[in-house]
């Protein structure tokens, strides 16, 4: 699947463009986070709470695709 916007696959993603690229909303991005250990890591730049969140583009790539692959494998 590719993203609608073009990136290197090493680019980190903002966390807030999350909803944009991949249709994750903050609270769906926080429950993936507690529940799904195959969920990026996110990499924050700074040790304060409000330190931006980002993600690498082509481990949530490797995610997603897999994700795919679960669903396909049951059916």
């Amino acid at each position: 699947m590719s993203s609608p916007i073009a990136y290197h696959e090493q680019a980190l993603i903002p966390q807030a463009q999350l909803k944009e690229i991949y249709g994750l909303t903050p609270g769906r991005i926080k429950t993936l986070r507690k529940n799904d250990p195959s969920f990026p890591k996110r990499i924050k730049f700074g040790d304060t709470r409000q330190a931006a969140c980002y993600y690498v583009a082509r481990e949530l790539d490797a995610w997603l695709l897999g994700k795919i692959k679960e669903r396909d494998s049951a059916n």
